[in-house]
């Protein structure tokens, strides 16, 4: 997908590794002090990949795990609020359907939850923390 100058795609992670993680690194470690050892998980290995290019440079990521979580989605902060997230979960959602799954889910960071309700995910369960981050699930069911 590219789009004024934005281009969204299923990214490797043994080859895009550096992008990605740099992303991850400076969102979540850097900005929001999740530990370095709660970011990186077995998880990275065998998940669906998505990366965000503006001009050559990585601004956006988040990945797949093979059991419908979405998650380790970020944007770097120069981008946020542009459009740039909600197009890159939407490229997440057409892969959800094309690779067959019913219903996604994600744990979203309470601040981000009138977010994922606008792309149609509902909210359930009580507020938990991940990395002293407070959270709920949300579900959606994939549109095929």
């Amino acid at each position: 997908m590219s789009e004024r100058g934005i281009e969204i795609h299923i990214a490797d992670w043994h080859t895009d590794k550096d992008s990605l993680a740099l992303i991850r690194r400076q969102v979540f470690i850097e900005e929001q002090n999740v530990p370095e050892e709660l970011e990186w998980d077995a998880f990275d290995d065998s998940s669906i990949h998505v990366l965000v290019i503006l001009k050559d440079q990585p601004i956006a990521c988040a990945r797949l795990k093979p059991d419908g979580q979405i998650g380790r989605m970020a944007v770097l902060a120069a981008y946020r609020n542009k459009g740039t997230g909600s197009r890159m979960l939407e490229f997440i959602l057409r892969k959800a359907a094309e690779t067959k799954l019913k219903d996604v889910y994600l744990h979203a960071q309470e601040t981000a939850i009138s977010f994922y309700e606008k792309h149609g995910f509902i909210a359930v369960g009580d507020i938990f923390y991940e990395a002293n981050i407070p959270h709920r699930e949300m579900l959606k069911k994939v549109d095929l």
